[in-house]
């Protein structure tokens, strides 16, 4: 079995408790997100890569691993503008769209759970990250293009997710958006990992940036409603495997 092919089963294994369990309990209730105790899964790719590499680099490779993180050598100058201004900007809109068919209020944001969910969701983002981005797309580069690698990876981290997303009520219309979005999201997510040196600053950042957007616009998920969403992150991923090439994601070809 390949390294992804290993990597993916063991997110598999380490995720199944989880989705056995956490069909009732919530977490971060008290912020408006209350997400079902299955969404803690997003440490199973956090300890499958630290698994997997520490077997093969041992205590150093996790250490390089982990300061990935924080290694913003690559994210300045323009690259600072999309890791940090475009989900915000794709959310606004949808939240416009959102209120032009009625489906939300005005809008009240909190200073204080927009702090703690920043914090909260730059955890668990980096936590993804790591395996996602720092071991299955490492992984697969080497013999896949940057689009084929970030479709690959996006399908298996969308198809996680889908437990889940039941878990939490959610109707198949619903997960079937959510999930093209989260494919599109990835394809973004390697196009930034390509052009900020290929540290995880970027992506960490990026990532959590999507979950701090629409929890903030959408308190508690209940209003959220994610085709809009979906329609533009896929034309926003479609844009930029135009301009920089399905090959890399890092140039124009």
């Amino acid at each position: 079995m390949s390294s992804a092919g290993r990597f993916f089963l063991l997110v598999v294994v380490l995720s199944a408790p989880l989705w056995l369990l956490g069909g009732d309990a919530e977490i971060l209730a008290e912020e408006g997100v209350g997400l079902p105790l299955s969404a803690l899964m997003f440490l199973a790719p956090f300890v499958a890569a630290l698994i997997l590499v520490g077997q093969k680099e041992g205590r150093m490779g996790v250490l390089r691993l982990l300061r990935s993180l924080v290694d913003g050598r690559g994210l300045r100058g323009r690259w600072l503008v999309p890791t940090l201004g475009l989900l915000p900007l794709l959310y606004a809109v949808s939240y416009m769209v959102h209120r032009l068919q009625g489906r939300v209020s005005d809008l009240e944001i909190d200073p204080t759970s927009l702090l703690v969910l920043t914090v909260v969701f730059w955890v668990t983002a980096a936590a993804e990250e790591v395996g996602w981005t720092g071991y299955a797309v490492e992984s697969l580069s080497p013999s896949h293009s940057a689009l084929v690698t970030a479709l690959i990876v996006g399908v298996v981290w969308a198809g996680v997710h889908v437990i889940p997303d039941l878990h939490a009520g959610r109707d198949w219309g619903w997960i079937v958006s959510q999930r093209i979005h989260t494919v599109a999201l990835r394809v973004l997510i390697v196009w930034l990992y390509n052009n900020t040196d290929r540290t995880l600053a970027a992506p960490v950042l990026f990532h959590a940036s999507d979950n701090v957007s629409v929890f903030s616009l959408f308190p508690g998920g209940e209003d959220y409603e994610p085709f809009s969403t979906a329609a533009l992150t896929v034309a926003a991923a479609a844009l930029v495997v135009a301009r920089y090439g399905p090959r890399t994601l890092s140039r124009a070809e």
